[in-house]
């Protein structure tokens, strides 16, 4: 058995929240395992009216229980994960520069929920000035970013966010990643809380890196 690859057109869909008009910041949320980014956008409603939020949606798309209902997206999965990496990588970069043919913005930044965190992470570090800041919420950073990107281009206001009651992170995973973090000289927050966005902690956080 041989394998081959051809490359295809696809269609990359996203949701946004924000007038465009009125926006002079813009906001990537990029969303969790086995979500939809038109409902994960739903917890940034409420965001200021001078951010315009736009949710990417993961590429792989799928039914959460067996072969019908409740859909879900992912970013990538173990399979062939090179070239969803890159393939991510470029599509977000496309759908940036479409967005940014519109209008100019004054602040950019992007925020990876759990799965979505490491496709944040990875298009982050890609190259210089992606954007101007970086926030990764109960997620693990990626082992495969090179180290002298990560130095290189680490010099901005950079957060790491979990809530305290994650089911996904024991005390013992809890520890080590809030280590791991700060060793990165990420800022680090924690709210009572479990998987899930902390609309009032982001509002402060985006208060303090708006300047």
């Amino acid at each position: 058995m041989n394998e081959k690859k051809i490359i295809v057109s696809k269609t990359m869909r996203y949701f946004t929240i924000g007038d465009v008009n009125k926006a002079d910041k813009l906001l990537y949320v990029l969303h969790g395992y086995g979500q939809l980014a038109s409902y994960f956008i739903k917890s940034f409603e409420k965001i200021s009216d001078s951010y315009l939020i736009i949710a990417p949606e993961g590429m792989h798309r799928f039914y959460l229980n067996g072969t019908s209902g409740r859909v879900g997206a992912s970013w990538m999965t173990k399979e062939a994960r090179e070239i969803d990496i890159h393939e991510n990588t470029k599509n977000l970069d496309l759908l940036d520069q479409h967005i940014l043919s519109k209008k100019t913005f004054k602040k950019k930044i992007i925020l990876g929920f759990s799965q979505g965190g490491a496709t944040a992470a990875r298009w982050y570090f890609s190259k210089d000035k992606i954007a101007d800041n970086l926030i990764l919420w109960a997620s693990i950073f990626p082992p495969d970013i090179d180290k002298n990107d990560f130095i290189k281009w680490n010099k901005n206001k950079n957060y790491f966010v979990m809530g305290n009651q994650d089911p996904f992170f024991n005390k013992k995973n809890r520890a080590n990643a809030l280590q791991a973090y700060q060793l990165k000289h990420f800022f680090i927050e924690t709210f009572e809380g479990k998987h899930q966005i902390n609309l009032s902690l982001l509002k402060r956080i985006l208060n303090n890196i708006k300047n």
